[in-house]
């Protein structure tokens, strides 16, 4: 039985349809059950429909000065579709300590860089204006902390002679689309599933 997935997004999702893609094969360990966002013209809710995803808008602007209420919502219908897993995908609202609380250890954050570095936004600007000859990518547990939870996975790319934030970027969000399933999967199956998948992959049985 596949895990119960709900995707949060405001913008495209491309993070959002790398997981769908994942979720769509046999063996993947979850189901996206809805995606949600707080726009309702966001590009990603017609991608998910699409696929057959149902999806959702929760618009934020009528529940202004009561974030309460607006995560209240979203709580509600992520519960009426039986979801297990929460991942947020270009989320761009900081979600309350009650709502974290509802899925503690269960919420997963993609951040394009390496965390602990340059947490918030701006990411790529930041991390040419420091000189870094590495960047990347992080998947990590939400805390209440911004970006600061712990971190599952990562992915690095090197910055490029000549790189500007757009090239950068879109060499990070490559490893963005394959590392989100596989942190996903590494929450759900365990330590110990990816040990033996490891073992395997270092011993591999002899061919005949």
């Amino acid at each position: 039985m596949k895990c119960r997935v709900g995707i949060l997004i405001s913008g495209r999702g491309s993070n959002m349809a790398s997981l769908l893609a994942a979720a769509a094969q046999p063996h993947y360990p979850a189901s996206v059950a809805l995606v949600l966002s707080n726009r309702a013209d966001a590009a990603g809710l017609e991608t998910a429909r699409a696929q057959g995803v149902p999806a959702e808008a929760v618009d934020h602007r009528p529940f202004r000065g009561d974030r309460a209420a607006h995560e209240e919502e979203l709580l509600r219908r992520l519960a009426a579709a039986g979801v297990e897993y929460v991942c947020l995908a270009g989320y761009m609202r900081v979600l309350t300590r009650h709502f974290i609380g509802r899925f503690a250890g269960r919420m997963l954050n993609i951040h394009p860089s390496l965390l602990p570095a340059f947490p918030g936004l701006d990411t790529h600007a930041r991390a040419l204006a420091a000189g870094c000859t590495l960047h990347g990518c992080s998947v990590h547990l939400v805390t209440e902390e911004l970006d600061g939870g712990p971190i599952l996975a990562q992915a690095a790319v090197p910055v490029l002679p000549g790189d500007d934030e757009v090239a950068l970027a879109a060499r990070v969000l490559v490893q963005e689309h394959r590392l989100y399933p596989l942190a996903l999967r590494r929450l759900i199956e365990g330590e110990a599933a990816w040990a033996a998948a490891d073992a395997a992959l270092l011993n591999p049985l002899p061919a005949g």
